[in-house]
């Protein structure tokens, strides 16, 4: 089955930042089958889905469900098209840091928000185990759209999600902007493919609080900016604080800076390989003041949550600067000093994409991440994919998991 969007396609109305709806509200549960098709025909075609609601994405290794762009369906796209349709909005009740109405107690259920790239959609609340839904097997392909400057619709925009969300096997290709951002929020996430993104691939904002393992990304070569970037707007010490753990990642960047930690945020990355382009790349650049301050700063100041600067446990950096030298007064370096990480790494990655783990990245130390979150699975390996195993992006994803092109015409596969 394909089904067209027209404009933004809202799943219920919005009911609040409570469990308690607010009056003429209404929720609703949209669920998508295996192999479905939907596609939107410009910018100001996207999904909605508001607080309260649930989205359910049921596809499958075989049959994923598809959401992209009218030029895609009718095979005009080529490998370097990007932003042809809106994308995709969730939003939850779950806690973020930036309030409208400026300053934050964390969890009051007055601490709302405006969702960048449309209007009159809010997220926020006082609830962390908010439930969106299930969204699984999904492939999002040439969303993304400029509002206005600034303003701007991602691939994927979780705002105020919460910890009752499912997310995983989720690949968002060639977005013209984010591929996927967070706002606040506090759901989980693991087996997650960005291709092609331009801007950013992955951006933390505004105090999301989670776990992502198993994460490849493969980054612009054309444009984009970073392929995981953490910031805030700027009240960095608001609650909650940032709080990302990133597990068990692969990231092949382009000629600009990989990663980029900003904000305040609270960051820890454990089990990664990070590739830059082999002329001109740095790896890693930590802005901020707030960024590197040690824990329990302020600790008169309301519970500040400070957990000490971003840790790197087992993480190998293979660019050609390890480290951002900019004047900002930081040294970079200092705080990649944690066990097990390697400065000066050579990659033997495998794959078209180099995307799975060769020789050298089996001889690296993995750390116990099951040691941070039950939520996180026991691995003994660096980076996102095992030496000799089959990916777990295989079959499902297009242009990396050797199931077609994604510019290729995406297939309907709604029976066995």
């Amino acid at each position: 089955m394909v089904y067209s969007l027209s404009g933004r396609v809202q799943v219920g109305t919005d009911v609040g930042p409570t469990d308690s709806p607010v009056a003429g509200s209404s929720t609703a549960a949209l669920t998508i089958d295996p192999g479905v098709v939907l596609f939107g025909s410009s910018g100001a075609d996207f999904l909605l889905v508001n607080r309260g609601s649930q989205l359910f994405v049921n596809g499958t290794a075989d049959r994923p469900v598809v959401m992209t762009s009218r030029s895609n369906i009718e095979g005009t796209v080529g490998p370097d098209s990007i932003g042809q349709w809106g994308g995709v909005v969730i939003l939850g009740r779950a806690p973020f840091s930036d309030c409208a109405g400026g300053g934050t107690i964390e969890g009051d259920e007055n601490c709302t928000g405006a969702v960048e790239g449309t209007s009159n959609a809010f997220f926020g609340g006082n609830i962390p185990s908010d439930n969106s839904g299930t969204i699984r097997y999904l492939q999002v392909r040439y969303p993304g759209f400029e509002v206005t400057t600034g303003n701007e619709l991602n691939g994927i925009t979780m705002a105020g999600v919460g910890s009752g969300t499912t997310f995983e096997y989720v690949q968002v290709a060639n977005s013209s902007d984010d591929g996927i951002e967070n706002f606040g929020g506090t759901f989980n996430a693991k087996y997650i493919a960005l291709t092609g993104n331009d801007d950013d691939s992955f951006d933390t904002d505004s105090g999301y609080r989670g776990y992502f393992q198993f994460v490849v990304i493969t980054h612009r070569e054309a444009g984009g900016d970073h392929v995981w970037e953490a910031d805030s707007n700027g009240d960095e010490n608001n609650l909650p604080r940032q709080f990302t753990r990133l597990v068990n990642f692969t990231l092949q960047a382009n000629d600009g800076t990989s990663i980029l930690l900003r904000g305040g945020g609270d960051y820890g990355l454990y089990n990664g390989i990070v590739v830059g382009d082999e002329t001109d790349s740095t790896c890693i650049d930590i802005d901020g003041n707030t960024t590197v301050q040690p824990a329990d700063t302020n600790p008169d100041d309301g519970d500040l949550q400070e957990v000490g600067p971003p840790i790197f446990e087992s993480v190998a950096f293979d660019c050609v600067n390890t480290a951002s030298s900019d004047d900002d007064g930081i040294d970079d370096v200092s705080y990649l000093a944690g066990d097990n990480n390697v400065l000066d790494f050579e990659n033997t990655l495998t794959g078209d994409f180099g995307l799975v783990n060769g020789p050298n990245e089996t001889a690296l130390t993995a750390f116990d991440v099951t040691t941070l979150s039950d939520f996180l699975t026991a691995v003994d390996y660096v980076g996102a994919v095992e030496e000799g195993e089959t990916p777990w992006f295989a079959g499902w994803t297009c242009d990396i998991g050797g199931a077609g092109a994604c510019s290729a015409r995406p297939q309907t596969r709604t029976e066995d």
